[in-house]
């Protein structure tokens, strides 16, 4: 099985250490361990065992996570080593060579390429800017011409931030039940006040982790929620794998759920400063646009200068410690993975400092 570079987590481990602004990580404002560890009001952590644990994971942590969704039972829900993980797990159960995969561009790499490994013959539908980054539906009606074993998307999206409007995702759920099309959804980004695909749709899956609203990446600690039979399958080949994500990591993410409304309303908060810096920047700056998102921690600024966005990447973080992930990493040109992450004087900086680069290279 042959993978290409991982471009948009390449150019993170590459130069993301540099930066003294960040303006593109996606995980808002991350809890340090002992913040964490003030949630552990019971000495909970006192009395965990460093065994295997409960396999598809800890019963009380599943139950948290349950909450997250309308619908289902923890019999439905198994861990994985984050969301990518997740991903993985379900296509790797699912998808056999021949099989025919629809995604969407730009966004998340691995939809993509994961499946070509595979073998799958994959179609990449574009996302247009002008609509709000959303497919156009004759693309959709076309792509299913020909049997689609799977469709593969996150909602919110990576690195738009965009959500498909209601009219097209009917569309899209209508011709999947035709089909029996399973619909992978990666969630990491969903805000729990968003729909999930898992609760609307039987061949639905949902894919979330504690990395991005919940502030919590580097516990690594995602989950599948789908229909239990898929589950089974899946923890058959977890046995393969991972067998665990262990009893302290369930543990942690056990106490951060039962948290949950604290970490969202901080998530929700920091979202929202960071949104009116851009906006109140964006009418200044008549260089760069932007379709802004209601929900997730990402969007995806367009620029107007005759410079390739990884130039601009570089040259920001050279020269100011300005970091941005380019748009070439999503193979989308004069665009920037802008986050709504940062302290709001960092962002109100960054945009400062990329608005004097754009200056300069109309000089």
């Amino acid at each position: 099985m042959k993978l290409p570079d991982f471009k948009t987590e390449q150019w993170m481990n590459d130069y993301e250490r540099q930066a003294v602004c960040n303006m593109t990580d996606t995980c808002v404002a991350p809890l340090s361990f002992s913040e964490l560890m003030g949630f552990d009001h019971h000495h909970l952590l006192d009395s965990v065992t460093l065994d295997y644990g409960v396999i598809p994971g800890d019963e009380r942590l599943r139950n948290e996570i349950l909450k997250l969704y309308s619908s289902g039972t923890i019999d439905q829900i198994t861990l994985a080593d984050g969301c990518l993980q997740a991903n993985e797990l379900v296509m790797h159960t699912l998808l056999e060579p021949g099989d025919r995969v629809v995604t969407f561009t730009p966004s998340y790499q691995q939809f993509e390429d994961v499946p070509r490994s595979l073998g799958c013959e994959v179609a990449v539908l574009p996302l247009s800017e002008a609509s709000g980054w959303q497919p156009d539906g004759s693309d959709l009606q076309s792509a299913f011409e020909k049997p689609v074993k799977m469709v593969i998307l996150n909602m919110p999206n990576n690195p738009t931030g965009s959500v498909l409007k209601p009219e097209l995702f009917s569309e899209l759920l209508s011709l999947c039940r035709k089909h029996q099309t399973w619909i992978l959804c990666d969630e990491v980004y969903r805000d729990p006040e968003m729909q999930s695909v898992a609760d609307v749709y039987e061949y639905g899956i949902s894919t979330s982790s504690l990395s991005k609203l919940f502030s919590l990446a580097g516990l690594r600690l995602g989950w599948v929620r789908g229909p239990e039979k898929l589950i089974h399958l899946i923890n058959v080949r977890r046995d393969y794998s991972m067998i665990s994500t262990g009893p302290l990591a369930d543990t942690l993410g056990y106490l951060a759920l039962l948290n949950r409304d604290f970490l969202l309303s901080r998530s929700r908060k920091r979202i929202s400063a960071c949104k009116a810096v851009v906006k109140t920047w964006l009418k200044k700056e008549p260089k760069a646009s932007l379709v802004m998102p209601d929900y997730g921690t990402v969007s995806f600024l367009h620029y107007e200068a005759d410079i390739p966005s990884t130039k601009l990447a570089q040259d920001l973080l050279e020269e100011s410690g300005v970091f941005f992930v380019p748009g070439s990493c999503f193979d989308c040109e004069h665009h920037l993975r802008l986050t709504f992450t940062a302290d709001p004087h960092t962002e109100e900086y960054g945009l400062m400092v990329l608005s004097e680069y754009l200056n300069r290279s109309g000089d």
